[in-house]
């Protein structure tokens, strides 16, 4: 049923009604379009009271009367669930509620059940479609919760549901009505008159919900004659010129009726008055909140919106957007009195009328259940209305008040950014080896200090977290492991290559914290849980990650040390990989935790502390350059540090091993992590992987340089690309054994007849390769002598389980209704085995056009043998093209090559390319050149990985103390 009666006020009933009206916690848009209902209760002479965690000036800067009542609510999140309701039905009654009215509290109509008083929802989303995710990806426990909202919220009579509206199946009638929008005060001139805005000015209005945008703002972010606005600015925030700071309690609606342009993030409110005011709207996306793709839809369908990438918004490359969102035309003509509209309709069902919805409501809710279906079912990656792109791994990390580079002053020197650690940290153990990223990392941790001490409070939740976690009077160890750049070897890795690979510049830090349980400062959920489970302080692991905002994570993790055993003995990886995917916003949390269980179970480390842990990464993620093996490495660093744990690098890479393996679940080989713990600067790490065999450091000539450029495109060495090409190759490899099998016993039989020893060499060879442990063995002459034409070019699962048994990979399962290629992924490890070997050799080889010649050739075949593996990508190919055209044409006229090689790097399917040139201005210039080519070709532009830095085991720890006279 759809009303749009436009006009038409809310007239009184014959009785005074009271409304209990709860509203949602996350963010202002609820709040501000409960303040339009609202209003028109109040007006019509009822009471309504209000439950909500939002400011009073949200409500009271529209509703000045004494029928509206505030009800605060905060931390229920720890409260039971029964201690809740009880508390809810008790207050309902006292206030004698006639309604109760939910946006969209689930529990609200539950307690309005319970005490048997009518419930009505007004929203454009429930709160089960947002979390419809953790149905399939959770455990039990977060299943249960997603039923308990839906059953909730089939307590509610009907539904008043907004446009924009997301599948809520659990609702049995449906209301439709038109947008719910605050009124204006104040005209457009007045408003810019009070401002001092001039006619001619542009205007664009920068609202994050009311919430800070936690930008760095600079003059030339706005293009030229634009001014902005800038809402949620803290008072301490000073803006460059052009940008104006808003009080925080400012009338919006009328900011944006004023402005030619608004910058954002979506959500309901700042949506539905762009599109009221026929704003243009330049909006961010919001990642993994399933409420976004739909407010967007709608603003595109009215031409009222345009995306900017995440990047660009922190880099402050806004002209463009800016621009496009000039050109719109915002065409949306439906009502804006949703507020009247829906007032209306609850005044009558407080008083008993009802809406019966039509007669295709049962068409409605089984169209809204395939809707939500397709939502559960969706594989990440397929479906791009619904699922979030890679825009930003690396824009800027959320410890980034400052960079890991040094900074330059106004006189053009270096400054000095010891000054902040030095005066606050006395290093007791380590040495930081020059390196900037670690002195940003500790004046990071100086200044989380230092607003401890005064009791700042901060906006994001990992620095309300990180702030107060730690005992800042003891001890903190520091470890530092860096991503790698794959130059040789990529996946060949779990088939015993030879690997050369680099430690990049970028680095993740871990500062960790052990402290007696007595004296660990827990999380008030922490203590709850504490509380509940009617213990004493028991070990409890905390972990902050910093940087969650920009790799949709969540902020905090925590677990009682308990949970990782099981009577006297460590719970399984299997049961800990499970413990970890319950909640899939906190999947991270194992590459962190995980190693503890790890060295619980390998080691038998027991652990009595309770551990504190601030990761902060600077490897971005996604890009086949080792971000979870530097966070693997860092935290097993720590750990290992301040616990007195003698681990060598080598052996600690292997741990970390069975961290990603066993406990996070994905198939990787160990040369990542072998790679971060160590490897040294400018140098590459030469391993056999076989399983780790270190051959030794191999010197990057002075002539020679890397490179890695990103190709924007998401690469996860636990996609089904790479799990399945892994897969092949175990299979290829038992497929040669069996043959080899076949081969010797014939052979065999006819040397037994013959009663010959002719054949005992071959035999042996053949024996060997029968008992094949890994695929790198074979030389490419055997296998293309014996075995090439052995392997079928595909296997499906079944048929290969029938005939072989098994793959005997530990890591991965074959999916018995798959197909498996087998050629390429068995020959890829063979022949990239040789490449290396060959590409090390000529490393050491005179300096030469010839010997760059070489190595380029050799990492050119090493990427187009990914793409015959299938874990190629456009991105990856087309930087690998634009660097043959740079070569190709520099060496058809009179100049040498600057750049001769190129390839897609680690897992494949994406991720970073590793280029290969002289060390020269010139190759520097055109890797420029290129990373600008590639962004005008596709509207991304990559990160440039340059230089390199020392591995974990090289770095060693801090240990830190804050000073005395700083306590």
């Amino acid at each position: 049923m759809r009303i749009e009666n436009e006009g038409e006020d809310v007239s009184a009933p014959p009785k005074h009604l009271v409304f209990a009206y709860y509203v949602t916690g996350h963010g202002f848009g609820h709040a501000t379009r409960v303040v339009e209902v609202a209003r028109h209760l109040i007006l019509a002479g009822h009471d309504v009271h209000l439950v909500s965690a939002a400011p009073d000036f949200v409500y009271t800067t529209e509703i000045q009367s004494p029928r509206l009542h505030i009800r605060k609510y905060h931390e229920t999140a720890v409260v039971p669930r029964n201690s809740i309701l009880k508390t809810e039905v008790e207050w309902l009654n006292s206030i004698k509620a006639d309604l109760v009215v939910s946006d969209v509290v689930p529990v609200a109509c539950r307690a309005a059940a319970d005490a048997g008083i009518r419930c009505v929802c007004v929203t454009n989303f429930s709160w089960d479609f947002i979390y419809a995710d953790y149905v399939l990806a959770a455990g039990h426990h977060h299943r249960s919760i997603v039923w308990q909202i839906a059953e909730d919220y089939s307590h509610s009579e009907f539904l008043i549901r907004l446009p924009g509206y997301c599948p809520m199946p659990a609702f049995r009638d449906v209301i439709d009505v038109p947008l719910v929008v605050r009124r204006l005060h104040r005209s457009r001139k007045e408003v810019r008159k009070e401002l001092g805005i001039e006619d001619d000015v542009k205007l664009l209005i920068l609202n994050f919900g009311g919430q800070p945008s936690g930008l760095k703002l600079t003059e030339d972010h706005l293009p030229p004659g634009w001014k902005c606005l800038v809402c949620g600015a803290s008072d301490k925030d000073e803006l460059p010129p052009g940008f104006i700071k808003l009080a925080r309690d400012a009338y919006t609606p009328d900011l944006i009726a004023a402005s030619d342009c608004m910058l954002g993030k979506i959500g309901y409110g700042t949506a539905s008055e762009a599109l009221a005011y026929k704003l243009p709207f330049v909006f961010v996306r919001r990642d993994y909140f399933n409420e976004e793709p739909f407010l967007r839809h709608l603003l595109e369908f009215y031409q009222c919106g345009v995306e900017m990438i995440r990047r660009d918004l922190l880099t402050g490359h806004w002209k463009p957007y800016i621009d496009r969102a000039m050109s719109l035309k915002p065409c949306y003509a439906g009502g804006v009195n949703g507020g009247e509209v829906a007032a209306r309709i609850l005044q009558d069902a407080a008083v008993g009328k009802y809406y019966v919805s039509d007669k295709l409501s049962g068409a409605r809710r089984l169209r809204d259940a395939i809707v939500l279906g397709y939502q559960l079912q969706r594989m990440p990656g397929r479906d791009p209305d619904l699922c979030v792109p890679e825009w930003y791994a690396n824009a800027q990390n959320e410890m980034g008040r400052r960079s890991g580079s040094p900074k330059l002053g106004a006189d053009g020197a270096l400054e000095n950014s010891d000054s902040l650690y030095t005066e606050s940290f006395e290093i007791l153990h380590g040495d930081l080896r020059d390196l900037h990223d670690t002195k940003s990392f500790l004046n990071s941790l100086a200044d989380l200090a230092k607003d401890f001490e005064k009791d700042v409070k901060h906006h994001t939740r990992e620095y309300k977290a990180a702030t107060a976690f730690f005992n800042w009077e003891e001890e903190i160890f520091v470890a530092r492991a860096p991503g790698r750049l794959d130059v040789m070897g990529g996946i060949a890795d779990y088939s015993g290559s030879l690997v050369l690979q680099m430690p990049i510049k970028e680095a993740c830090h871990v500062a960790l914290q052990k402290n007696h349980p007595n004296k660990h400062k827990l999380w008030k959920h922490a203590q709850a849980r504490q509380q509940d489970k009617g213990q004493g302080p028991t070990p409890v692991l905390q972990i902050v990650s910093f940087g969650a905002e920009l790799s949709n994570r969540g902020p905090t993790f925590d677990m009682d040390l308990s949970d990782f055993m099981e009577g006297d003995k460590p719970i399984s990886y299997e049961k800990a990989q499970q413990y970890f995917s319950r909640d899939p916003s906190q999947k991270w949390a194992a590459y962190v935790a995980g190693t503890i269980l790890v060295l619980m179970t390998e080691l038998g480390v027991r652990f009595e502390n309770s551990i504190s842990m601030l990761v902060s990464s600077a490897v971005p993620e996604g890009k086949g350059v080792s971000s979870s093996a530097s966070v693997e490495v860092a935290s097993m660093s720590a750990v290992a540090a301040a616990h007195g744990l003698d681990i060598s690098p080598r052996d600690l890479a292997l741990l970390c091993q069975k961290v990603e393996n066993r406990v996070v679940g994905a198939p990787c080989g160990v040369m990542d992590q072998m790679a971060s713990a160590c490897g040294e600067a400018n140098k590459l790490l030469a391993m056999v992987c076989q399983p780790a065999e270190v051959l030794g450091l191999v010197e990057i000539p002075n002539h020679i340089r890397f490179w890695g450029i990103d190709s924007g495109i998401r690469h996860s060495v636990g996609g089904a690309d790479y799990g399945s090409v892994r897969v092949g190759a175990f299979m290829g490899r038992e497929m040669i054994k069996s043959s080899a099998s076949d081969t010797l016993s014939h052979s065999q039989s006819i040397n037994d007849v013959a009663n010959s020893s002719d054949d005992t060499n071959g035999s042996e060879l053949i024996g060997t390769e029968a008992n094949l442990e890994y695929l790198c063995n074979l030389t490419p002459h055997r296998y293309e002598a014996a075995y090439a034409n052995v392997l079928p070019e595909s296997i499906d699962g079944e048929t290969f389980l029938e005939r072989h048994g098994n793959h005997n990979d530990p890591v991965t399962v074959i999916d018995s209704k798959s197909s498996y290629a087998v050629r390429a992924a068995a020959r890829h490890p063979i022949y990239e085995n040789f490449r290396v070997k060959a590409f090390k050799a000529l490393l050491t080889s005179a300096p030469s056009d010839d010997q760059l010649t070489a190595l380029g050739e050799l990492i050119y075949q090493c990427h187009y043998s990914y793409n015959a593996c299938g874990l190629g990508s456009d991105g990856t190919d087309r930087i690998v093209e634009l660097v043959q055209q740079m070569q190709h044409s520099r060496s058809s006229g009179l100049e040498d090559p600057a750049l001769y090689g190129a390839k897609i790097t680690g897992g494949g399917s994406g991720g970073t390319v590793c280029v290969i040139g002289r060390n020269s201005m010139r190759s520097s210039q055109e890797i420029l050149e290129i990373q600008q080519r590639y962004k005008k070709a596709t509207g991304y532009m990559p990160f440039l990985f340059e230089g390199s830095s020392p591995g974990a085991g090289m770095f060693g720890y801090l240990k830190v103390r804050r000073r005395p006279s700083l306590k």
